[in-house]
């Protein structure tokens, strides 16, 4: 069943281009770890290529320090 988004709540939709990027970080590690405790390797890699492509994401979208 698919869940409306209204464009806010705790799973970012609602917030920046980067906390988006960082929740997704954080959603494919727990979600890599997942795959690898059931042997599940090439889901875990795709998962972390996930991870490290929001992570850039991240770096390169957050505003430069003065």
């Amino acid at each position: 069943m698919e869940r409306a988004h209204d464009g806010s709540g705790p799973d970012g939709a609602g917030g920046s281009r980067v906390a988006v990027a960082a929740h997704i970080a954080s959603q494919s590690e727990d979600l890599k770890r997942l795959a690898r405790k059931h042997q599940l390797a090439t889901l875990a890699y795709l998962l972390d290529m996930a991870r490290l492509e929001a992570e850039t994401a991240c770096r390169t979208q957050a505003p430069a320090e003065t």
